[in-house]
């Protein structure tokens, strides 16, 4: 099983709205962004996992190009629909994650 991360499924730094300036802002900016790349990374994958299921019909030639563009299509899709709320799975990572962020601020400044 290949656990590789693909660069092409990852959203670009210039989807955050506004730049922020306190360094726990821009820590729970980073971890917001990491959170939809993973999102977008598992609706790839079941994408990909759900493409296996259908069987070919052959009415169209199999080849490496179509194959190519369908992965392309796949990882537009799944960034697409990881984007803003998403599925949900990159929002619950958030929401789990950033009271870490919080509790390591909280334990600096003390």
């Amino acid at each position: 099983m290949d656990l590789s991360i693909d660069p092409r499924t990852m959203l670009s730094a210039t989807n955050t709205k506004s730049q922020a300036t306190d360094p726990k802002e821009k820590e729970l900016l980073a971890l917001r962004r990491s959170c939809r790349e993973f999102e977008a990374i598992y609706i790839n994958e079941m994408y990909k996992a759900m493409r296996k299921t259908v069987p070919d019909s052959g009415l169209f030639e199999k080849d490496m190009s179509s194959e190519l563009y369908k992965e392309m299509l796949d990882m537009e899709l799944a960034k697409q629909t990881a984007a803003g709320k998403g599925m949900g799975v990159g929002e619950a990572m958030y929401d789990q994650l950033k009271e870490q962020i919080s509790s390591k601020s909280k334990n600096k400044s003390e």
